[in-house]
């Protein structure tokens, strides 16, 4: 543990607490049981707001809203609340707008919040808004997904989907609070489960080889629930607020938390965001062992490492190679022009994280896009 690290983790055990110390923005992840119905009070706590927009959606509302918003009226916050469809299609312009105007119906001001209750979709969607509504208001993430919980509540990056790529239109916003109610999770499918999982595993193969190890080892009690999961969900939390106070607005080491996504994130636009084919954990599996394997081929890393990765994801239950993305795919050269549109380009040069092994990753500044092709080719069902 790093002694960045060390400055922002309290507890242990059944909860626990991580701090993102980003100075006079600085602000608390809560971990654990119950934080849904206990978020009034935590959240009054810390933020002056009387007022809050909830963003929700179909799936996740009817299981926890009437309990958050009961929450929040026992605290003296008023609120109001937007549920919008499920999926990552509802990252849109039409819907931006449509929480924009919840906000400013609700009369918001500065100080009081916008609050996302659900998984990465509703979070980048109603942060986006956040950071817009009256050039920004509060903002409290509530995810109820693994995904978000570890990955997509943490860091401020918010933004919606257009027809050139996934998350192009956005801002940094940073959430005031993250309240990680650990009890969402039991209401996940597998599936979902799974895809949140891939974002554990990236921490570990960023560059903690020990925790990549200690996940090999626990790997069904973090599926299982226990300690385990809460201590799972804690150590991704550490890893990426250390990497976010260092390099808030992705200037350099933050990259880093992109293993992965640049071949997740033009697999997901091959399938048009369509997440009965692909979603998007299952896209950063496939890309990390991408990734890994690309390494392999410019002899960066051990085809050793790449196997490990990839038997590690496929234990999980993860896709793990392009051709079981269930029908048709467009031509590898399409999937190229997604990679090129990717925002992880500076200068039209490709920007790749590849590694010289498990928890090695590096930032690849100017990686020759005719090898890409040619690795694709190789791996993309034709």
């Amino acid at each position: 543990m790093t002694a960045v690290e060390e400055d922002i983790i309290e507890g242990t055990g059944a909860e626990q607490l991580v701090r993102v110390p980003l100075g006079s923005r600085s602000y608390d992840i809560l971990i654990g049981p119950g934080m849904i119905a206990r978020a009034g009070g935590e959240i009054t706590a810390r933020l002056k707001g009387r007022r809050a927009a909830i963003v929700t959606d179909g799936n996740v509302g009817p299981l926890y809203l009437e309990t958050l918003t009961d929450s929040l009226q026992t605290d003296g916050i008023e609120a109001v609340s937007l549920t919008l469809p499920a999926g990552e299609k509802t990252k849109n312009f039409d819907n931006l707008i449509a929480v924009v105007d919840l906000a400013l119906t609700a009369r918001l001001d500065r100080n009081d919040m916008i609050i996302a209750l659900g998984g990465g979709v509703i979070g980048d969607l109603a942060g986006f808004a956040a950071g817009i509504v009256k050039r920004g208001v509060r903002f409290v993430q509530v995810p109820t997904s693994l995904l978000a919980q570890v990955d997509s509540s943490v860091g401020g990056k918010t933004g919606i989907n257009t027809r050139h790529g996934k998350n192009l239109v956005g801002v940094f916003h940073q959430p005031d609070l993250v309240l990680a109610d650990t009890q969402t999770l039991a209401t996940l499918s597998q599936r979902e489960f799974r895809a949140g999982y891939a974002e554990v595993a990236k921490y570990g193969l960023i560059d903690k080889p020990d925790f990549f190890a200690w996940l090999e080892k626990n790997r069904e009690e973090v599926f299982t629930g226990g300690a385990a999961r809460i201590e799972a969900i804690a150590a991704s939390c550490r890893a990426k607020a250390a990497v976010v106070a260092a390099d808030e607005r992705e200037n350099g080491a933050r990259a880093l938390l992109n293993l992965g996504h640049t071949f997740g994130h033009a697999l997901e636009a091959a399938v048009q965001y369509d997440s009965a084919r692909l979603v998007h954990g299952e896209g950063v599996a496939i890309g990390m062992v991408l990734a890994h394997e690309f390494s392999t081929r410019l002899n960066l890393a051990s085809r050793d490492d790449a196997d490990r990765v990839r038997t590690h994801l496929r234990q999980a239950g993860l896709p793990v190679s392009v051709d079981e993305i269930p029908g048709a795919l467009p031509p590898a050269e399409e999937l190229m022009d997604a990679i090129a549109q990717d925002k992880k380009v500076k200068g039209g040069k490709l920007t790749f994280i590849l590694t010289h092994g498990v928890g090695q990753s590096f930032v690849a500044d100017d990686v020759p896009a005719s090898e890409v092709l040619s690795f694709l080719k190789e791996k993309y069902p034709q």
